[in-house]
């Protein structure tokens, strides 16, 4: 068995209306699915990604209304990284987040590919990195519905980057647990050395970057946090496969849960960060048309008895997906 890469990665956002401007306007992605936390449904969860939502691609936001302020520290999954196409792609990018006034750190070189640090209006810490010498896991599909050219456009999830106290348990469930491998590291422009883990094909969407700081004080999540990071499975038959693995080494999980877009398990590593293990399949499309992702309120077929008390305690979310 052989986890194929990034899935997906979920946050944490106090504003589902400012979200969505944000991801969509000036980020210019897909909200491929509005639909609601499953297991909280008094708060949205908001599902980015490219043209077809394909797995790797979905960056996605539960909103927790008047969420505080993040913290940042350790235990924690403190970068999201956003593919695009070439370095090209990367001073479009610059010059847009100027034009926006996005809070950014320039281009750079890390791992040997071109990155762009940047936030979001609520602080969430992203990195835009060029796919121009990747030659592991393909990126999606370009959408353009938004304004952004496909050439310029998001094309998936790149590596998620770790802040944990301590290297050695982290490592040997990356390796020993979940099949990762060391590929290498690199050092930051202030010293700090990255370590890089990856598996499947490797490249740009499926790595983790993990950073050692033994002295930082522990994260407070609120808006602009990472929940968790989820990793592809192919189906279900290998999930429970790798649900059984798990038992086997002893690490708590919630066992498998049915999301009806794709199947799930869930646990944490010992400096504390989540992970999900996914299905690649059905989809999102298994209850929309393609053409029509995320234009209305999407509820799974055992929340769909209560879709009016649901969206009587959601504040309505204006959406323009075209």
């Amino acid at each position: 068995m052989q986890l194929k890469g990034i899935h997906h990665v979920s946050a944490i956002t106090a504003n589902a209306q400012d979200n969505f401007n944000f991801y969509t306007t000036i980020l210019g992605m897909r909200l491929v699915k509005k639909t609601v936390n499953q297991d909280d449904t008094s708060m949205y969860h908001l599902f980015y990604a490219d043209e077809k939502g394909s797995p790797g691609t979905d960056l996605t936001f539960f909103e927790i209304n008047n969420a505080g302020h993040t913290y940042t520290g350790n235990n924690s999954i403190s970068t999201t990284s956003l593919r695009v196409a070439s370095g090209q792609a990367l001073a479009y990018w610059q010059d847009r987040f100027d034009q926006y006034d996005i809070v950014h750190d320039g281009i750079s070189e890390q791992f040997g590919r071109q990155v762009l640090p940047f936030q979001d209006h609520e602080g969430q810490r992203l990195t835009l990195v060029s796919d121009e010498k990747n030659t592991g896991v393909a990126g999606g599909v370009p959408w353009d519905g938004n304004g952004v050219k496909a050439e310029k456009a998001v094309i998936g999830l790149g590596p998620v980057h770790f802040t944990i106290p301590d290297l050695t348990p982290t490592k040997k469930v990356l390796t020993e647990v979940l099949g990762f491998r060391h590929e290498g590291s690199y050092s930051l422009l202030d010293g700090r050395e990255i370590n890089v883990f990856a598996t499947g094909e490797g490249g740009t969407g499926a790595e983790v970057h993990v950073e050692v700081r033994p002295g930082l004080q522990k994260e407070r999540p609120g808006r602009g946090s990472v929940h968790h990071v989820a990793f592809r499975v192919e189906d279900v038959e290998e999930l429970e496969a790798w649900r059984d693995v798990i038992r086997q080494k002893r690490l708590p999980n919630s066992g498998i849960v049915d999301r009806y877009y794709f199947q799930s398990l869930y646990f944490r590593e010992p400096n504390g960060i989540l992970i999900e293990l996914a299905t690649d399949g059905p989809g999102f499309a298994t209850d929309e048309n393609m053409e029509a992702l995320g234009e209305s309120l999407a509820l799974p077929p055992f929340l769909a008895d209560k879709r009016e008390e649901i969206e009587a305690n959601l504040t309505p979310l204006e959406t323009n997906n075209k």
